[in-house]
């Protein structure tokens, strides 16, 4: 690998009553941090448009050939981190920001149903509240059909091996961005561990079996 590896993170841009998108938030304060002095951090805003998620999201693998792409989004129910297994391809039928459904309420045709990431969310989940860090984590494995879910699954049919995605709760329910983006700090960091470390496909055996 080179000695600089590079790690793409996203938020979401505002959708329905989160004008301000925490997941945005967040990572913009990650920015600020980093990561380590080894790992470029490259930052982005997707729009909640499905569209524009077909578009950006395989671009970004192609233009960046990053080890590591971890996604984040807000989900109003959250109250932890909450890191997602697994994504799916149907059940599309929200509109997004544009008033727009992909046509065939799927994000790719012939598919699998499910696709779940080959790093070990409940390793990754251990580290972060095992941490001094105040933020606390969980295991998912439903991101919720719609832009979230939508783009972990068109993310992980890129690269099963290094793809990431993790929801947080609103800004102040309970966590500020700052205390959200030490959280993700902690969780990538733990995803790049597997994936530079022992190697996704070692921990793969861990969660196969685990989906629905």
């Amino acid at each position: 690998m080179p000695d600089k590896n590079t790690v793409v993170v996203t938020g979401f841009g505002p959708f329905g009553e989160h004008e301000v998108n925490a997941s945005w938030v967040a990572v913009q304060e990650l920015a600020k941090m980093g990561l380590s002095n080894d790992v470029e951090l490259l930052v982005c805003e997707i729009p909640v448009i499905y569209k524009d998620v077909k578009e950006r999201v395989p671009l970004l693998w192609k233009k960046y050939d990053p080890v590591l792409v971890v996604h984040v989004g807000v989900s109003g129910i959250a109250t932890e981190l909450t890191l997602e297994q697994q994504a799916h391809n149907s059940g599309y039928d929200k509109p997004d920001v544009k008033l727009m459904v992909p046509s065939t309420a799927c994000c790719i045709s012939d598919g699998p149903d499910c696709m779940l990431s080959h790093i070990n969310m409940s390793l990754v989940c251990e580290e972060v509240n095992q941490s001094d860090c105040c933020v606390k984590a969980v295991v998912s494995y439903n991101a919720g059909r719609y832009l979230c879910d939508f783009t972990y699954y068109t993310s992980l049919s890129q690269n099963c091996d290094c793809a990431a995605f993790i929801h947080v709760p609103p800004l102040g329910k309970p966590y500020a961005g700052n205390q959200l983006a030490q959280g993700l700090k902690i969780a990538i960091l733990s995803m790049l561990k597997q994936v530079k470390g022992q190697g996704a496909l070692n921990v793969l055996k861990q969660v196969q079996g685990q989906g629905s």
